[in-house]
């Protein structure tokens, strides 16, 4: 019970840096954090809900299918199967899935991918070659949930990553909590740089295929 307490506040510590940034406009996105492996149990934010604001209703406790461990009126958000996705195929502590201008131009600026390069801040997601490039994967939403979970679970490899979904935003997992938040600026970051900097060179460089 302890550690169901504990990764609430954990949770619930990483919905408010995430709101002040507004990384959750009208209610979107959704974040969870594992609560104990076997059985996998993990806290999932509830569906529907304004998360500028903080109730006792926030999350509710899941299992390893997604369904609630306890009796409640609350629903798991829509896109809970990525989450449980990446907790059954991997050793992630947290998964974080937000909507931001910047996430959703990027897919429709590139196809299959996008890839950068050449940025200090690389650093923060454990690749420390001097002029490293990344490769982020971008699918195509889908609004049968089930098909969307299989574009994306073809994407989860390792016990941190992250899958941009076109006009749907991103998902970022990490180890633990503070490792997937930080990734998820890492990420943030690079795609409102690398937006500007076309804005000024004055357009996709590198001949990528334009999806608005």
């Amino acid at each position: 019970m302890k550690q169901l307490f504990r990764q609430w506040h954990n949770l619930s510590e990483i919905k408010k840096e995430l709101t002040n940034r507004n990384w959750f406009p009208a209610t979107s996105g959704n974040i969870s954090i594992k609560v104990s492996h076997d059985p996998l149990t993990f806290l999932i934010s509830a569906s529907g809900k304004d998360k500028t604001k903080t109730t006792p209703d926030d999350f509710l406790l899941v299992d390893h299918q997604g369904k609630p461990v306890l009796e409640t009126e609350l629903r798991p958000s829509a896109e809970t199967i990525l989450h449980t996705h990446i907790y059954n195929l991997t050793n992630a502590g947290c998964v974080l899935h937000v909507h931001t201008t910047d996430n959703n131009v990027i897919t429709n600026l590139y196809g299959e991918a996008v890839i950068l390069r050449n940025q200090e801040i690389i650093k923060a997601l454990d690749i420390w070659e001097e002029g490293a490039t990344i490769r982020i994967p971008i699918i195509e939403n889908d609004a049968y949930i089930p098909s969307l979970g299989e574009k994306f679970k073809a994407h989860v490899h390792g016990d941190s990553g992250a899958v941009l979904i076109r006009n749907h935003g991103i998902t970022v997992w990490g180890k633990d909590s503070f490792d997937a938040k930080k990734r998820l600026e890492a990420y943030e970051f690079l795609f409102q740089f690398h937006i500007k900097l076309l804005s000024i060179q004055g357009g996709v460089s590198n001949g990528a295929n334009s999806y608005s």
